[in-house]
Protein backbone atom coordinates (compact mmCIF):
# COMPACT_ATOMS: atom_id res chain seq x y z
CA UNK A 1 0.00 0.00 0.00
CA UNK A 2 1.31 3.86 -0.79
CA UNK A 3 1.78 6.36 1.59
CA UNK A 4 1.17 3.64 4.56
CA UNK A 5 2.62 5.01 7.67
CA UNK A 6 6.30 3.65 8.23
CA UNK A 7 5.57 3.17 11.76
CA UNK A 8 2.88 0.49 12.41
CA UNK A 9 2.65 0.90 15.97
CA UNK A 10 2.16 4.60 15.63
CA UNK A 11 -0.34 3.86 13.06
CA UNK A 12 -2.29 1.71 15.47
CA UNK A 13 -2.89 4.42 17.49
CA UNK A 14 -5.40 6.09 14.91
CA UNK A 15 -6.02 3.53 12.69
CA UNK A 16 -8.79 0.94 13.87
CA UNK A 17 -8.75 -2.27 11.52
CA UNK A 18 -12.56 -4.07 11.37
CA UNK A 19 -12.29 -7.65 10.43
CA UNK A 20 -14.55 -9.33 7.70
CA UNK A 21 -16.77 -11.24 9.30
CA UNK A 22 -18.24 -14.77 7.84
CA UNK A 23 -21.62 -13.58 6.87
CA UNK A 24 -20.50 -10.19 5.57
CA UNK A 25 -18.11 -11.73 3.32
CA UNK A 26 -21.03 -14.00 2.01
CA UNK A 27 -23.06 -10.84 1.43
CA UNK A 28 -20.33 -8.76 -0.01
CA UNK A 29 -19.55 -11.32 -2.97
CA UNK A 30 -23.14 -11.45 -3.83
CA UNK A 31 -23.18 -7.45 -4.01
CA UNK A 32 -20.55 -7.45 -6.20
CA UNK A 33 -21.96 -10.08 -8.45
CA UNK A 34 -25.19 -8.50 -8.97
CA UNK A 35 -22.90 -4.44 -9.09
CA UNK A 36 -20.44 -6.45 -11.91
CA UNK A 37 -22.34 -4.80 -14.54
CA UNK A 38 -22.09 -1.02 -13.18
CA UNK A 39 -18.37 -0.82 -12.85
CA UNK A 40 -17.40 2.37 -14.54
CA UNK A 41 -20.66 2.93 -15.66
CA UNK A 42 -22.20 5.84 -14.00
CA UNK A 43 -20.99 9.05 -16.13
CA UNK A 44 -22.44 12.35 -16.78
CA UNK A 45 -25.48 13.72 -15.61
CA UNK A 46 -27.72 10.46 -16.86
CA UNK A 47 -26.28 8.82 -14.24
CA UNK A 48 -28.28 10.91 -11.84
CA UNK A 49 -31.95 8.61 -11.96
CA UNK A 50 -29.97 5.38 -11.12
CA UNK A 51 -27.69 6.89 -8.46
CA UNK A 52 -30.63 8.11 -6.90
CA UNK A 53 -32.36 4.58 -7.56
CA UNK A 54 -29.63 2.99 -5.53
CA UNK A 55 -30.10 5.21 -2.37
CA UNK A 56 -33.94 4.94 -2.77
CA UNK A 57 -33.13 0.88 -1.50
CA UNK A 58 -31.64 2.02 1.56
CA UNK A 59 -33.74 0.79 4.46
CA UNK A 60 -35.35 3.64 5.99
CA UNK A 61 -35.19 4.07 9.95
CA UNK A 62 -38.35 3.69 12.10
CA UNK A 63 -39.44 6.85 14.21
CA UNK A 64 -37.59 9.64 11.71
CA UNK A 65 -40.04 11.71 10.27
CA UNK A 66 -38.76 13.83 7.06
CA UNK A 67 -39.38 17.49 6.06
CA UNK A 68 -38.38 19.68 3.47
CA UNK A 69 -36.93 22.89 3.75
CA UNK A 70 -34.58 25.67 3.07
CA UNK A 71 -31.68 26.75 5.37
CA UNK A 72 -29.57 29.70 4.20
CA UNK A 73 -31.36 30.12 0.99
CA UNK A 74 -30.30 26.05 0.14
CA UNK A 75 -33.53 24.30 0.11
CA UNK A 76 -33.11 20.00 1.28
CA UNK A 77 -34.37 17.90 3.55
CA UNK A 78 -34.72 18.25 7.25
CA UNK A 79 -34.51 14.76 9.21
CA UNK A 80 -35.91 14.07 12.55
CA UNK A 81 -35.24 11.39 14.84
CA UNK A 82 -38.10 10.78 18.13
CA UNK A 83 -35.94 12.67 20.09
CA UNK A 84 -33.79 15.72 19.61
CA UNK A 85 -32.45 18.73 20.81
CA UNK A 86 -34.20 22.05 18.90
CA UNK A 87 -30.32 24.25 19.40
CA UNK A 88 -28.56 21.16 18.33
CA UNK A 89 -28.11 19.54 14.12
CA UNK A 90 -25.94 17.59 11.67
CA UNK A 91 -25.01 19.23 8.36
CA UNK A 92 -25.31 15.85 6.04
CA UNK A 93 -23.59 15.94 2.79
CA UNK A 94 -24.31 13.34 0.34
CA UNK A 95 -22.72 11.64 -2.11
CA UNK A 96 -22.11 11.37 -5.93
CA UNK A 97 -19.13 12.90 -7.42
CA UNK A 98 -20.25 16.28 -7.34
CA UNK A 99 -22.79 15.30 -10.16
CA UNK A 100 -25.15 13.28 -8.41
CA UNK A 101 -27.46 12.58 -5.51
CA UNK A 102 -30.18 14.74 -3.76
CA UNK A 103 -31.33 15.30 -0.12
CA UNK A 104 -34.73 13.10 -0.89
CA UNK A 105 -32.36 9.87 -2.06
CA UNK A 106 -30.23 10.11 0.56
CA UNK A 107 -32.95 10.64 3.57
CA UNK A 108 -33.18 6.90 5.25
CA UNK A 109 -29.28 7.02 5.43
CA UNK A 110 -29.15 10.06 7.03
CA UNK A 111 -32.08 9.02 9.17
CA UNK A 112 -29.98 6.07 10.40
CA UNK A 113 -27.24 8.50 11.30
CA UNK A 114 -29.52 11.07 12.83
CA UNK A 115 -31.57 8.79 15.28
CA UNK A 116 -28.41 6.96 16.39
CA UNK A 117 -27.29 10.38 17.31
CA UNK A 118 -30.10 11.90 18.92
CA UNK A 119 -29.95 14.84 16.71
CA UNK A 120 -31.88 16.46 14.18
CA UNK A 121 -30.07 16.72 10.98
CA UNK A 122 -30.29 18.91 7.42
CA UNK A 123 -29.57 17.80 3.98
CA UNK A 124 -28.93 20.50 1.66
CA UNK A 125 -29.41 19.77 -2.38
CA UNK A 126 -26.34 21.89 -3.10
CA UNK A 127 -25.64 22.51 -6.41
CA UNK A 128 -24.30 19.84 -8.97
CA UNK A 129 -22.04 19.29 -11.75
CA UNK A 130 -21.40 20.19 -14.79
CA UNK A 131 -24.26 22.88 -14.32
CA UNK A 132 -22.81 24.62 -11.41
CA UNK A 133 -19.40 23.28 -11.46
CA UNK A 134 -16.64 24.24 -8.39
CA UNK A 135 -17.15 26.22 -6.37
CA UNK A 136 -20.77 26.13 -6.17
CA UNK A 137 -20.83 23.34 -3.90
CA UNK A 138 -18.71 24.77 -1.62
CA UNK A 139 -20.53 27.79 -1.83
CA UNK A 140 -23.92 26.14 -1.03
CA UNK A 141 -22.40 24.20 2.11
CA UNK A 142 -21.02 27.11 3.40
CA UNK A 143 -24.37 29.15 3.09
CA UNK A 144 -26.42 26.13 4.60
CA UNK A 145 -24.03 25.78 7.49
CA UNK A 146 -24.02 29.45 8.28
CA UNK A 147 -28.04 29.45 7.83
CA UNK A 148 -28.22 26.68 10.52
CA UNK A 149 -27.69 29.52 13.24
CA UNK A 150 -30.60 31.55 11.96
CA UNK A 151 -32.32 28.42 12.49
CA UNK A 152 -31.26 28.63 16.32
CA UNK A 153 -28.82 25.73 16.31
CA UNK A 154 -25.85 26.43 18.91
CA UNK A 155 -24.14 23.27 18.08
CA UNK A 156 -23.47 21.31 15.05
CA UNK A 157 -22.07 18.27 13.53
CA UNK A 158 -20.98 17.79 9.60
CA UNK A 159 -21.27 14.21 8.30
CA UNK A 160 -20.65 13.65 4.72
CA UNK A 161 -20.29 10.68 2.33
CA UNK A 162 -17.98 10.19 -0.76
CA UNK A 163 -17.89 13.85 -2.11
CA UNK A 164 -20.00 14.81 0.79
CA UNK A 165 -17.16 13.58 2.59
CA UNK A 166 -15.38 16.20 0.59
CA UNK A 167 -17.32 18.88 0.97
CA UNK A 168 -17.55 18.18 5.37
CA UNK A 169 -13.85 18.18 4.71
CA UNK A 170 -13.52 21.23 3.36
CA UNK A 171 -16.58 23.32 5.47
CA UNK A 172 -14.73 21.98 8.55
CA UNK A 173 -11.20 23.66 7.67
CA UNK A 174 -12.78 26.92 6.54
CA UNK A 175 -14.21 26.81 10.12
CA UNK A 176 -11.09 25.67 11.33
CA UNK A 177 -9.29 28.87 10.18
CA UNK A 178 -11.92 31.14 10.98
CA UNK A 179 -12.78 31.46 7.42
CA UNK A 180 -16.17 31.12 8.67
CA UNK A 181 -16.46 33.20 12.19
CA UNK A 182 -20.07 32.73 13.77
CA UNK A 183 -21.17 32.15 17.52
CA UNK A 184 -22.19 28.87 16.63
CA UNK A 185 -19.62 25.79 17.50
CA UNK A 186 -18.56 23.01 15.12
CA UNK A 187 -18.16 20.06 17.65
CA UNK A 188 -17.42 17.35 15.65
CA UNK A 189 -16.74 15.95 11.73
CA UNK A 190 -17.23 12.66 10.80
CA UNK A 191 -17.00 10.96 7.18
CA UNK A 192 -17.58 7.95 5.47
CA UNK A 193 -15.06 7.33 2.30
CA UNK A 194 -14.19 10.86 1.27
CA UNK A 195 -13.11 12.39 -1.77
CA UNK A 196 -9.64 14.09 -0.86
CA UNK A 197 -7.19 14.11 -4.02
CA UNK A 198 -8.96 15.41 -7.41
CA UNK A 199 -5.16 14.35 -8.42
CA UNK A 200 -5.96 11.14 -7.98
CA UNK A 201 -2.54 10.26 -6.81
CA UNK A 202 -3.69 7.78 -4.05
CA UNK A 203 -2.03 4.56 -4.67
CA UNK A 204 -5.28 2.54 -3.84
CA UNK A 205 -6.25 3.92 -7.45
CA UNK A 206 -4.45 0.54 -8.75
CA UNK A 207 -4.23 -1.82 -5.20
CA UNK A 208 -7.92 -1.62 -5.29
CA UNK A 209 -8.63 -1.29 -8.85
CA UNK A 210 -10.33 -5.02 -9.07
CA UNK A 211 -11.65 -5.21 -5.82
CA UNK A 212 -14.12 -2.03 -5.93
CA UNK A 213 -16.42 -2.97 -7.60
CA UNK A 214 -17.91 0.59 -8.81
CA UNK A 215 -15.20 2.97 -9.87
CA UNK A 216 -12.41 2.82 -12.50
CA UNK A 217 -9.74 5.96 -13.00
CA UNK A 218 -11.35 6.56 -16.19
CA UNK A 219 -14.95 7.31 -15.01
CA UNK A 220 -13.20 9.02 -11.99
CA UNK A 221 -10.38 11.46 -14.13
CA UNK A 222 -14.12 12.42 -16.05
CA UNK A 223 -16.25 13.10 -13.40
CA UNK A 224 -13.28 14.91 -11.81
CA UNK A 225 -12.07 17.43 -14.89
CA UNK A 226 -16.60 17.93 -14.99
CA UNK A 227 -16.52 19.58 -11.35
CA UNK A 228 -13.21 21.26 -12.08
CA UNK A 229 -14.14 23.26 -14.76
CA UNK A 230 -10.53 24.13 -15.16
CA UNK A 231 -9.63 24.41 -11.44
CA UNK A 232 -6.49 23.07 -10.49
CA UNK A 233 -7.22 19.41 -8.91
CA UNK A 234 -4.63 20.43 -5.82
CA UNK A 235 -6.96 23.26 -4.82
CA UNK A 236 -7.47 23.59 -1.10
CA UNK A 237 -11.46 24.06 -1.14
CA UNK A 238 -11.49 20.82 -3.77
CA UNK A 239 -9.00 18.75 -2.43
CA UNK A 240 -9.03 18.93 1.67
CA UNK A 241 -5.28 16.51 1.20
CA UNK A 242 -3.67 19.93 -0.10
CA UNK A 243 -5.20 21.85 3.28
CA UNK A 244 -2.42 21.85 4.93
CA UNK A 245 -3.93 23.62 7.82
CA UNK A 246 -5.49 21.10 9.82
CA UNK A 247 -4.32 21.42 13.68
CA UNK A 248 -8.05 23.31 14.67
CA UNK A 249 -10.31 20.62 12.79
CA UNK A 250 -12.88 19.54 14.93
CA UNK A 251 -12.75 16.15 16.31
CA UNK A 252 -12.62 14.00 13.39
CA UNK A 253 -13.64 10.03 12.53
CA UNK A 254 -13.56 8.49 9.14
CA UNK A 255 -14.59 5.31 7.94
CA UNK A 256 -13.66 3.76 4.67
CA UNK A 257 -13.86 0.19 3.18
CA UNK A 258 -10.53 -1.39 2.37
CA UNK A 259 -11.90 -2.98 -0.98
CA UNK A 260 -12.35 0.72 -2.55
CA UNK A 261 -10.23 2.45 -4.93
CA UNK A 262 -10.72 5.77 -2.29
CA UNK A 263 -9.10 4.05 0.73
CA UNK A 264 -6.03 6.02 0.56
CA UNK A 265 -7.68 9.83 0.47
CA UNK A 266 -8.91 8.24 3.38
CA UNK A 267 -5.97 7.02 4.77
CA UNK A 268 -3.74 10.02 4.38
CA UNK A 269 -5.80 12.23 5.20
CA UNK A 270 -6.37 11.30 8.24
CA UNK A 271 -2.10 10.70 8.96
CA UNK A 272 -2.18 14.59 7.91
CA UNK A 273 -4.61 15.06 10.48
CA UNK A 274 -2.84 13.47 12.88
CA UNK A 275 0.61 14.77 12.21
CA UNK A 276 -0.85 18.43 12.57
CA UNK A 277 -2.17 17.54 16.18
CA UNK A 278 -5.72 16.73 15.36
CA UNK A 279 -8.16 14.51 17.30
CA UNK A 280 -8.62 12.28 14.16
CA UNK A 281 -9.15 8.51 13.70
CA UNK A 282 -9.65 6.48 10.45
CA UNK A 283 -11.58 3.32 10.41
CA UNK A 284 -11.12 0.64 7.97
CA UNK A 285 -13.68 -2.11 7.26
CA UNK A 286 -12.07 -4.95 5.57
CA UNK A 287 -14.24 -6.35 2.54
CA UNK A 288 -16.05 -3.66 2.34
CA UNK A 289 -16.72 -1.69 -1.39
CA UNK A 290 -18.03 2.25 -1.53
CA UNK A 291 -20.86 2.97 0.36
CA UNK A 292 -21.59 -0.09 2.23
CA UNK A 293 -23.52 1.50 5.27
CA UNK A 294 -26.21 2.00 2.79
CA UNK A 295 -26.66 -1.57 3.06
CA UNK A 296 -27.75 -1.40 6.85
CA UNK A 297 -30.13 -4.13 7.33
CA UNK A 298 -27.59 -6.43 5.19
CA UNK A 299 -24.38 -5.80 6.44
CA UNK A 300 -23.25 -6.25 9.91
CA UNK A 301 -20.49 -3.74 9.31
CA UNK A 302 -22.41 -1.23 8.00
CA UNK A 303 -24.92 -1.02 11.11
CA UNK A 304 -21.71 -0.94 13.46
CA UNK A 305 -20.61 1.44 11.50
CA UNK A 306 -23.37 3.46 11.50
CA UNK A 307 -23.70 3.20 15.73
CA UNK A 308 -20.42 4.22 15.78
CA UNK A 309 -20.81 7.39 13.62
CA UNK A 310 -24.09 7.83 15.28
CA UNK A 311 -22.75 7.46 18.69
CA UNK A 312 -19.78 9.27 18.06
CA UNK A 313 -21.70 12.93 17.05
CA UNK A 314 -23.61 12.09 20.00
CA UNK A 315 -21.00 12.24 22.12
CA UNK A 316 -19.51 15.40 20.97
CA UNK A 317 -22.71 17.11 21.10
CA UNK A 318 -23.55 16.47 24.53
CA UNK A 319 -20.09 17.21 25.66
CA UNK A 320 -20.73 20.65 23.64
CA UNK A 321 -23.39 22.03 26.35
CA UNK A 322 -23.77 23.96 28.39
CA UNK A 323 -24.69 23.07 32.51
CA UNK A 324 -26.51 25.59 34.19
Amino acid sequence: MQNAPANAAVAEDFIRTHPLSPEDAQTTKFMQDMSAGMKGKLRGIEARGPFDGIMEHVMPPEDVIFEAGAVGGISGLWVRPKHFRADEAILHLHGGWFHWGTSQAFRHLVGHIAKQANAQAFIPDYRLAPEHPFPAAVNDVEASYRGLEKEGIRSVAVTGDSAGGNLALVLSSLVATQAIAIDMKLVAASVLSPVTDLTLSGGSYATRADADPYFIVSQVTELVRSYLAGTEPNHPLASPLFNHQLANLPPLRVHVGDDEVLLDDSRRYVEQAVAAGADAKLDIWMGMPHGFPGAVGKLNAASLALKSIGGFVDEKLSASRTVV
